[in-house]
């Protein structure tokens, strides 16, 4: 059987790792393998596929490879986005020749095998289990994201500004406004934590369904409407530029939250048992549970 040598996986990952610097915020799986697929002539074995298994063998070649990067704290994974760590990076500049690239990888990936707990279960897993169980998970997960990510860019803007609205509303806030179809200043909801809004603080609201991510110009234009005793909360499906999160973490003068379409999601799975049966069809999220890889 034809064998894919330390030399050639290197340059498979090192190609990675290129990518994905180009990605700082980084880039779904799939999209990544693609691009990386791209860079090489592949040879025919690469380019076939396994007999039990859909898809190009190099995706099974190049995901295997990512175990011993994450593992070597190289890169990360959450929620079917990679993206390279700042230990990757100096990686990449230290070990120019493919082979030893990947060879510090798997050292480094052995080292934290060897720092996890034994038991007899893990004494019986052979090398070859191991990645095709991290491969089943990982594919579930990415694809299970990509469809909500999916879902979430189809949702129309005020459809989406009202899913904000109940869901700060089953987190315990008190909605006193939602801007109407139309010109909306730049605020789109205003909640409070009592229900007669005498409280401090005041929670004003600004919601972006788009995919760009929010940069600091617009987001220093939100908080300039915040005055003392207010609380900024800016949820988008977009993302947030690097300036922008900066800025909202180092503001001393204005509060300011940024949701992200990940934290928006991890807060909608906290609170959907508490959502009305309207609202749970905004975004219908049911959980499977399977037996997952090992940390």
């Amino acid at each position: 059987m034809a064998e894919i040598t330390t030399k050639r996986t290197g340059e498979f990952v090192r190609a990675l790792i290129k990518f994905l610097m180009d990605s700082p915020d980084g880039a779904p799986a799939k999209q990544t393998m693609a691009a990386v697929a791209n860079q090489f002539k592949l040879t025919d074995y690469e380019a076939g596929s396994y007999p039990s298994s859909p898809g190009q063998r190099f995706n099974y070649i190049l995901r295997f490879a990512t175990v011993d990067l994450v593992k070597a704290g190289w890169m990360a994974k959450h929620k079917g986005i990679w993206t390279a760590t700042d230990a990757g990076r100096a990686a990449l500049a230290q070990f120019k020749d493919p082979a030893a690239f990947y060879q510090e990888a798997k050292r480094l990936y052995q080292i934290w095998r060897k720092a996890q707990p034994v038991d007899e279960h893990d004494a019986t897993n052979d090398e070859i289990e191991v990645p095709e169980t991290i491969r089943t998970f990982e594919v579930a997960e990415e694809e299970a994201w990509q469809e909500i990510w999916s879902h979430l860019a189809k949702i129309p803007p005020y459809e989406f500004q009202d899913m904000v609205r109940q869901l700060l509303e089953v987190m315990g806030y008190h909605v006193s406004w939602v801007a109407p179809p139309g010109r909306d200043g730049g605020i789109d909801i205003i909640a409070w934590t009592d229900p007669l809004g005498t409280k401090p603080p005041r929670i004003k609201v600004q919601v972006k369904r788009r995919s760009d991510p929010i940069p600091v110009n617009e987001l220093r234009s939100f908080m300039a409407m915040l005055v003392d005793g207010d609380v900024g909360l800016f949820v988008t499906t977009g993302g947030f530029t690097r300036d922008a999160m900066d800025e909202a973490r180092l503001s001393a003068s204005r509060m300011i939250t940024l949701i992200d379409r990940t934290r928006l999601v991890e807060l909608w799975i906290e609170h959907y048992n508490k959502l009305s049966e309207y609202g749970r069809r905004m975004l219908p999220l049911r959980p499977i549970y399977f037996l997952a890889p090992p940390d």
